[in-house]
């Protein structure tokens, strides 16, 4: 194990009504008047909306809105709400929804106290170091934004998908997690959440770091629990248990509770950021194709490792004289887990095409430092086109 420090101060208010208490709990930490984020209009459908600027005017809580955050969130929402936030003198945002809604508040959050543009932060041109302080009320279990050190915004200009570099500073203050409120979530919209926080897990799993087994443990019950939740919160919507199981199951999935003192990977969510930047396809959506295209890519790189996440996370029998029928198995399990959820594995289920491919990896050559990537294997441009071809020839 790596040595490593881990700091992850969020409160979090768990459990069936708790959003109730979210005027109290922006109060607590210091909040006075709210910049309100959210979505479209699912959030006041499912009462959550309601809930909340209750909950804001019982504690006295004055609030500014800014709505219509997109998935795949995008630049020119965080450039209104920076001016917003600006102008209404906010020094609290409230992000009301899931990864996109909170990635948004969070960009907002360091963006508004800084004299330049917010995209400087992602480029690296300047450090994040302060920020206005985000709370979140959770209404997806998928992204995990609500306990992590990151946020993703698409800039306009270039249709670039970046990640700010990660730092604690940037953390929400609480996020309160109400099971319920993911009960009215499309099938689509959860099976998509289970995608993204089986990868979130994948990507510290998949690590050439020894010595590891407790975080190994961590990592494989937590897919166990996503594997066994997902259909049941799919097959009945009102299903709390298995609900309540896949929102906590997100946020530590992407806390970085069970990938500390190891390296970590994440060349998955590097590649599918071009694809859902090309496509405008669901994150999670576009993770269900790339993942096991780079796995059956990567794979012969650590054989047992496969082997044992296909023993330990899908029950395959272990193939001791040739592991790597057992590891190509628990590949080809995932996939089939993913299909059963109803989501897409192919190029032509999300929109995408093969001959985009070159234009792909160089779009992602524009990042700074864009190539290689991959702490497991190092990929760099050629790496990532074999990865989509094996991803549009599945």
């Amino acid at each position: 194990m790596n040595n490593f420090t881990f700091y992850s101060p969020t409160l979090f208010s768990f459990g069936d009504g708790e959003e109730k208490h979210t005027g109290a709990l922006v109060r607590r930490f210091g909040g006075h008047k709210v910049l309100l984020v959210y979505g479209g209009g699912s959030v006041k459908r499912n009462g959550a909306y309601d809930a909340v600027t209750a909950s804001l005017a019982d504690a006295g809580i004055p609030y500014a809105e800014l709505s219509g955050v997109q998935a795949n969130p995008r630049s020119g929402k965080v450039y209104e709400g920076i001016e917003l936030a600006r102008r209404e003198q906010v020094d609290f945002l409230l992000a009301l929804g899931g990864g996109s809604v909170i990635d948004t508040a969070k960009a907002i959050g360091f963006g508004a106290g800084y004299d330049g543009d917010f995209w400087d932060f992602f480029t690296g041109k300047v450090k994040i170091e302060s920020t206005l302080p985000v709370g979140v009320v959770l209404t997806i279990a998928a992204a995990g934004s609500e306990g992590s050190d990151s946020c993703v915004i698409t800039h306009e200009n270039g249709n670039l998908k970046w990640g700010c570099p990660k730092t604690d500073v940037i953390r929400p203050k609480f996020a309160v997690l109400d099971p319920r409120l993911t009960c009215s979530l499309p099938a689509y919209q959860t099976a998509c959440g289970a995608v993204d926080m089986m990868a979130h897990i994948c990507e510290r799993y998949f690590s050439n770091t020894p010595d590891v087994a407790l975080t190994d443990r961590l990592c494989e019950a937590l897919l166990k629990t996503i594997v066994d939740a997902a259909p049941k919160a799919l097959a009945d919507s009102d299903d709390y248990a298995a609900r309540a199981d896949l929102m906590w199951a997100g946020m530590l999935a992407h806390n970085n509770s069970c990938g500390v003192g190891r390296d970590q990977d994440w060349a998955s969510h590097q590649i599918e950021h071009e694809l859902s930047a090309f496509y405008d396809c669901a994150h999670g959506a576009g993770l269900a194709v790339v993942m096991p295209a780079w796995m059956e890519y990567v794979c012969n790189h650590d054989v047992m490792r496969f082997a044992r996440f296909a023993v330990n996370v899908f029950g395959c029998e272990m193939n001791f004289a040739c592991p790597e029928n057992t590891a190509r198995e628990g590949i080809a399990r995932l996939r089939a887990f993913f299909r059963s959820l109803g989501m897409p594995t192919t190029f032509a289920e999300i929109g995408a095409r093969a001959e985009d491919i070159p234009a792909m990896a160089a779009h992602r050559a524009e990042k700074p430092n864009g190539f290689p990537f991959g702490g497991f294997v190092k990929i760099g441009p050629e790496e990532m086109e074999a990865i989509l071809r094996l991803a549009a020839r599945a």
